[in-house]
């Protein structure tokens, strides 16, 4: 009989936390015992995982006694103080927030790109899950950068509102109704009105102009490619889409990779679907990412303007593979190779 590994979700009650419930479920993940840690307005709860009700726990410094491995996705405050706690309790984390990704002692993993980071896990006992645009455009961006590394790129993101959580879902969902209705809407979670609307910011605006969101898709990148000399600049746009991110992505390379060998590098690379067929108006959409773990690349086509370089569009799930599908991806490679 295979090993069970005993596993705490830390956040389970939020909407990344039920996705990673989800995924460990659907990924028939050996969890022996399940381990459920919110807040404590969620203390008593009950989730259902494999048909059977869960309880949710108040998440404290006692939580990770007996854990093997601890999933959080509670924010980065969460994660800064309780990480290290669940670590010297015996625990492996892989935490979904923003705070460890930078941390040179820890891994910023995706597994279709550098799974050999994962061991670096022994510095911190953390590896960290990266933003959900990195993410996406790390996986596109691997069989290309094999082929021919990457020299600069620009991409623009265009993000759903459930990057932002549950209350920005139901403020989009309230915002239309009530616009179709004739009636004024309020926006409390975003600056300004998202229905039918487009906000060119995603986070905070730091003294550069580039906002933490833009920021975390350049460095990040770096980091996961393993190549500081890669020049990136970005614009993150939060639109008006339910669930899935999409961006549009110029990468200029060493040497040219002509269009048709990037569609036959990307139709082969792990975690990427190619949908790029422009006579049958097939190209990526987040209404068909959404629900899914791969990425879709389309669009392909040579940069007219800029020697060496293509332009692509995608689309990807960022709850699934942005997030939750990526921890779970990540704590399988932990469990086969390391535990």
């Amino acid at each position: 009989m295979s090993r069970l590994f005993n596993v705490a979700v830390v956040g389970a009650t939020g909407a990344v936390g039920r996705q990673m419930l989800e995924i460990l479920e659907e990924r028939k993940f050996p969890v022996g015992e399940l381990r459920l840690l919110a807040s404590e307005r969620s203390d008593g709860d009950f989730i259902d995982f494999r048909g059977e009700p869960v309880m949710v726990q108040k998440l404290c410094s006692d939580s990770f006694k007996g854990i093997d491995i601890a999933l959080f996705s509670a924010g980065g405050e969460r994660s800064a103080e309780f990480c290290p706690i669940a670590a010297a309790a015996g625990a492996v984390c892989i935490d979904n927030s923003s705070a460890w990704r930078m941390d040179a002692e820890v891994p910023l993993v995706v597994p279709e790109v550098n799974p050999e980071a994962i061991a670096g896990y022994k510095n911190k006992g953390i590896i960290a899950n990266p933003n959900c645009s990195t993410i996406a455009l790390v996986v596109a961006l691997k069989p290309l950068h094999d082929c021919s590394p990457v020299r600069r790129l620009v991409v623009s993101t265009y993000q759903a509102v459930s990057g932002s959580g549950q209350k920005a879902i139901d403020e989009l969902r309230v915002q239309c109704g009530e616009l179709l209705n004739g009636r004024p809407c309020d926006s409390k979670v975003y600056p300004h009105q998202i229905a039918f609307n487009c906000l060119p910011q995603i986070d905070i605006f730091g003294d550069n102009g580039y906002t933490r969101e833009e920021m975390k898709l350049v460095l990040e990148t770096r980091k996961i490619l393993a190549d500081e000399s890669i020049r990136i600049t970005a614009t993150a746009v939060r639109v008006p889409v339910f669930y899935g991110h999409s961006e549009s992505v110029n990468v200029e390379t060493v040497a040219a990779i002509p269009v048709a060998r990037a569609r036959e590098l990307l139709a082969a690379a792990p975690g990427v679907e190619l949908v790029d067929d422009a006579a049958e108006q097939a190209y990526p959409m987040p209404i068909e990412a959404a629900g899914q773990d791969l990425v879709l690349v389309g669009r392909i086509r040579a940069d007219e303007s800029c020697d060496n370089a293509l332009n692509l569009w995608l689309a990807a799930d960022n709850l699934r593979k942005g997030a939750a599908t990526n921890a779970v991806q990540i704590a399988e490679i932990l469990v086969e190779k390391y535990m």
